[in-house]
């Protein structure tokens, strides 16, 4: 099993070739995108309100177009009403950590 210490949002689903991401969400942000890591959730803007599950609709559409998933990849698994999710991703584990790796990095634009 490999080793995701550096990312304590993410959880491998054992046997199962999946993973569940822990997210904390910012709705009404002005555009969609991560934020960082917050009290061990992967942190999100959200451009959408959280009215009308707009917010969770918003953050599923995002994971898969991010994660370049179907979108029955991907499925809410707690936290509907909350702003702190969890998200479960039908992918390996591993893909998932290299992609958040790559979202959390320091930007080196100088900007």
């Amino acid at each position: 099993m490999q080793d995701f210490d550096d990312l304590p949002c993410l959880q491998p689903v054992t046997g199962a070739g999946a993973c569940l991401l822990q997210v904390q969400v910012v709705p009404n942000a002005g555009r969609t995108g991560v934020a960082g890591l917050h009290d061990g959730a992967l942190r999100v803007r959200l451009r959408a309100p959280a009215i009308e599950g707009r917010a969770n609709a918003e953050l599923e559409r995002w994971l898969v177009q991010a994660l370049d998933l179907a979108r029955r990849d991907v499925s809410l698994v707690a936290g509907t009403l909350a702003r702190r999710k969890r998200v479960r991703l039908e992918c390996q584990p591993q893909r998932v950590a290299a992609w958040l790796r790559e979202q959390l990095a320091p930007d080196d634009t100088g900007g």
